[in-house]
């Protein structure tokens, strides 16, 4: 009886491995089951990253005066977030705004001037039909007898000193006008070197050229605000997006707008809703940092999620997954 159960039990064993063997090894497995479906969806994992802005005052050179926020500290979009001494700048603008009103005062004198030698040139034009009447008068009383030689050269010599007189006059006409107009293009310069202190000024004040969170301060009061010299890092939270890579074999299951979700280790069980905003064009080696849930092969391709954020829980360099539906290949 013991010998029986023996039997039995042994007969079960090999039973139980013979149709393991059977029902999980591939070949037999395919035989009886056709090819294995393939995954519906992939798991990619990579970094939460976000648009950076390393701000730095710019064309000025002067020690800061206000710096009031600290690292983490949330600002909207013009806040001042640091002022560099302006003192040395409003001086060059007073002298520019003094070199403005002598280039205006110039204008009128040169006008002035203009006017006075317009008026020397209408008397010369006066003076000269007289002393040309009185030329061709003397000329011709000469050949009647009735002016002497002496009269009429001196007829002559007038009227000819008068339209000297008008040349030198109309001369100084031009001369006139081209002073007004070197005293209109010095006006153009002074109202455009005043425009460039203004524009210099305004960059002794540092704002925030978007909503975000100061991620860096990298400066302190009284240091020196210099163009290349970081003040903050500013990071634009609100839009953040996933980096991550796609295996070649499944590049053509994922589309651009392809709705996912994605998870963190920082919040456990939290999902967070992003789409595909971008699927490089170029195959890269996989980057060593990065693994994924699928079997690696040598070829991926970069994508891009971009994630909706707006409790800004999703910081840059967090590590995150996000599970893509694979769509019928071609489709």
């Amino acid at each position: 009886m013991i010998r029986r159960t023996r039997f039995a039990i042994i007969a079960l064993i090999v039973f139980i491995l013979v149709a393991a063997v059977f029902l999980f090894w591939p070949p037999t497995r395919r035989f009886l089951f056709g090819p294995p479906a393939k995954p519906r969806e992939i798991v990619v994992s990579g970094n939460i990253e976000a648009h950076q802005s390393v701000l730095n005052f710019t064309e000025i050179q002067a020690p800061i005066v206000y710096l009031p926020f600290d690292e983490g500290k949330y600002v909207e979009a013009g806040t001042v977030l640091a002022r560099a001494d302006d003192r040395f700048y409003r001086k060059q603008l007073h002298i520019g705004l003094a070199n403005l009103q002598v280039a205006r005062k110039q204008i009128a004198v040169n006008q002035s001037s203009l006017a006075a030698v317009q008026n020397t040139v209408a008397n010369d034009q006066f003076d000269l039909a007289e002393k040309n009447r009185e030329y061709i008068r003397d000329k011709a009383q000469l050949k009647a007898g009735a002016v002497s030689r002496l009269d009429f050269d001196r007829a002559s010599t007038a009227a000819a000193q008068s339209a000297a007189t008008l040349a030198h006059d109309q001369a100084q006409v031009r001369v006139a006008r081209n002073n007004i107009g070197l005293a209109q293009a010095n006006l153009k310069a002074a109202e455009a070197k005043v425009g460039l202190d203004r524009v210099t000024i305004s960059y002794t004040t540092l704002r925030a050229p978007f909503s975000g969170v100061l991620a860096v301060r990298q400066a302190e009061l009284g240091e020196l605000a210099a163009p290349g010299v970081a003040i903050f890092t500013l990071d634009d939270l609100d839009h953040v997006w996933l980096r991550a890579y796609v295996n070649e074999t499944n590049l053509g299951q994922v589309r651009l707008g392809e709705t996912v979700t994605v998870t963190t280790d920082t919040y456990p069980g939290k999902i967070y809703h992003g789409r595909i905003g971008f699927i490089s064009s170029e195959a890269e080696f996989t980057p060593k940092t990065v693994e994924t849930h699928a079997q690696r092969v040598t070829l991926v391709y970069r994508i891009r999620i971009d994630i909706y954020n707006p409790a800004h829980e999703l910081l840059p360099g967090m590590p995150g997954n996000a599970t893509i539906s694979l769509l019928p290949a071609g489709k």
